[in-house]
């Protein structure tokens, strides 16, 4: 099953004009084993312009490729961060060869924020949709959360503002579905960092 990630990734770069690096081949490898492995939690960190969120969002792609029916949450600090996540996703959809036929025809949930592939009906949640860190979650369920950059200086620069994003972060429990997998990127800006404790869940 790696290979078909391996492969979507290489044809998405070969679509670009450019060559996988080694470094988004580990990264691939790293979020594929968080996905198919209990205890499906993942903290993922790498430097700087490392294309990170580039390849998670290839990977996002690549799960809604092989299993239309998941239900994927982009977390970040901010909305605007996390609808950026998400015009990614919609970007390789779109542009993908294997993912014509879950391009719908019309459109009603194609938008910034949220999109809807085509896939089983009866599923109440868009495709992949985006939050705040701070935004309305409630009533929300996925099967794949995506924290990304949930920890920056506005959330993260004062101890209480801290010990809020943890509590924040300890409701995305009751998002997730049975076995979902739940994966944090991101890079620390404080010694107290709240990675540390998703290191130690």
């Amino acid at each position: 099953m790696i290979t078909d990630f391996y492969k979507f990734l290489d044809e998405w770069n070969q679509i670009l004009g450019f060559e996988t690096p080694a470094h988004h081949r580990q990264i691939m490898s790293f979020l594929y084993d968080v996905w198919t492995n209990a205890p499906h939690r993942g903290l993922l960190m790498a430097f700087r312009h490392s294309g990170k969120s580039t390849v998670v969002g290839v990977f996002a792609a690549c799960v809604l490729y092989l299993h239309p029916e998941t239900r994927i949450l982009i977390l970040s600090a901010e909305n605007g961060l996390a609808s950026r996540m998400v015009s990614h996703i919609r970007h390789i959809l779109e542009n993908h060869p294997r993912c014509t036929d879950l391009i719908p025809r019309v459109k009603k949930e194609w938008a910034t924020g949220h999109i809807t592939v085509n896939r089983p009906i009866g599923i109440r949640e868009p495709s992949v949709i985006c939050q705040g860190v701070h935004g309305n979650i409630t009533g929300m369920r996925a099967d794949l959360i995506i924290c990304d950059d949930v920890e920056v200086p506005n959330t993260s620069n004062t101890a209480q503002k801290r010990e809020n994003l943890r509590e924040r972060l300890r409701e995305l429990d009751f998002i997730l579905s049975p076995n979902g997998t739940m994966i944090y990127i991101g890079t620390p800006h404080t010694n107290d960092t709240i990675y540390r404790t998703c290191d130690e869940d």
